[in-house]
């Protein structure tokens, strides 16, 4: 393991392949993503293995070949932990554990992610939820998967069920996740019933990719406590504050980031705290627009909204981190150079499908500089205004200032 700034980071490698339906350049995307996720969890990615094959090899995911140099770099570098960027089947999981020998941890992203939340969740609720996901994870991969922990305890995938249970067979197992299911249904009921006594305010919840500033934007609105950190999954309980502009006051609820290759388990067990979107009468879908791949982060975001059945609703796009955008310099007169979507300026974005969605929906901020912060907060009022005066025509739980304004529009 290495040491830096008394912190211990656990010696890892990451593998993924280029296919027919990924290129090169999009797991590269994909293996920068996955070495964040590993920081995150207290790893550092000392090298990385890909390639290039029509789809993955059913019994060893990598070509056999790949996998010997993976097994002699792990040895001759005392290689702690290895990550594979897709999620195994039980089959590949296991025969890649008897290759790379028992001194070598063998994860993917989605054991990676859920160990992620396994550390982050801060509420009995939220480690009801991961832990129901890590067992509905770990069930099909029992068989041989216990001895291996046994001799691997802690670090980065062995977090929950895995340190506990290991003399647990399936039919423990299904007992146990039967056993969470219905504590979060207990839960999920006395959920709701808060949800249905917060009174007729306008519900706002804010969206996005991990680590895209929602938690910064709401400290920056609700004046709130939210905890903030540069690393993914940082918020992992939804967090709901009572918000006020100019006098008229809706419910800010700040979820849980989503993430491209979403462990499905998590999707499962995570569904009643994605119910604070679901219930939402307006999104903000935050944006982190510095990152290179921000368009893609939002096709995911897209694609769990849709999901979850709440793609339809009215929607605020709000282009976080401006302060940070960089475009690459472009030599109109280099003629051996190609413009692409990293050239485009600010203005030039703004140019492009985003024109179509019109001034209202977009807005271009920075919520640590407060850089466009006013014409933001009217944007969001505006909107909570045109819900609320549709909504509660006749509602009196309004701050006085705002009744007085209402009335004299009326």
């Amino acid at each position: 393991m290495l040491e830096k700034e008394n912190h211990v980071f656990e010696k890892t490698i990451v593998v993924g392949i280029v296919t027919q339906n990924q290129d090169e350049e999009k797991l590269r995307e994909y293996l920068d993503e996955l070495e964040f996720l590993t920081f995150t969890a207290g790893g550092e990615v000392v090298k990385r293995f890909w390639q290039k094959m029509d789809k993955p090899n059913p019994k060893t995911f990598v070509g056999t070949g790949k996998l010997e140099e993976i097994k002699y770099y792990v040895k001759d570098n005392a290689i702690t932990t290895v990550i594979f960027d897709d999620e195994l089947s039980p089959s590949q999981q296991k025969n890649i554990n008897r290759e790379l020998g028992d001194d070598c941890k063998v994860l993917d992203r989605t054991n990676l992610i859920l160990d992620i939340f396994a550390q982050r969740a801060q509420t009995s609720y939220a480690r009801t939820q991961v832990e129901l996901a890590q067992y509905q994870y770990l069930l099909p991969r029992l068989t041989g998967m216990w001895t291996h922990l046994e001799r691997q305890r802690g670090g980065i995938g062995m977090r929950g069920p895995g340190e506990t249970e290991i003399e647990t067979d399936r039919r423990i197992v299904r007992d146990r996740i039967s056993l969470l299911k219905e504590k979060i249904k207990t839960i999920d009921k006395q959920m709701a019933v808060q949800r249905s006594n917060r009174g007729a305010m306008v519900r706002v919840a804010l969206v996005g990719y991990t680590n895209v500033g929602k938690s910064t934007l709401m400290n920056a609105i609700g004046k709130s406590d939210v905890f903030v950190e540069n690393k993914l999954f940082a918020t992992l309980d939804t967090t709901v504050r009572k918000t006020v502009i100019r006098n008229l006051p809706f419910l800010l609820s700040d979820t849980v980031g989503f993430i491209r290759k979403l462990p499905t388990q998590l999707v499962e067990s995570f569904k009643s705290t994605l119910d604070e979107v679901r219930e939402a009468d307006l999104l903000l879908h935050v944006v982190d627009i510095s990152h290179p791949d921000f368009e893609d982060h939002i096709t995911s975001v897209n694609e769990i909204l849709k999901d979850i059945k709440s793609d339809d609703k009215p929607t605020i796009m709000v282009f976080n981190k401006i302060d940070a955008f960089q475009s690459l310099y472009f030599d109109e007169n280099d003629l051996s150079v190609e413009r692409t979507a990293r050239h485009f300026t600010l203005e030039d974005w703004k140019h492009t499908w985003m024109n179509k969605m019109g001034e209202d929906n977009t807005l271009f901020i920075s919520a640590t500089d407060k850089l466009n912060f006013e014409e933001f907060r009217e944007k969001v009022y505006e909107a909570v205004r045109k819900i609320h005066i549709t909504r509660f025509p006749y509602n009196n739980f309004l701050y006085p200032e705002y009744k007085e304004a209402h009335d004299s529009e009326s």
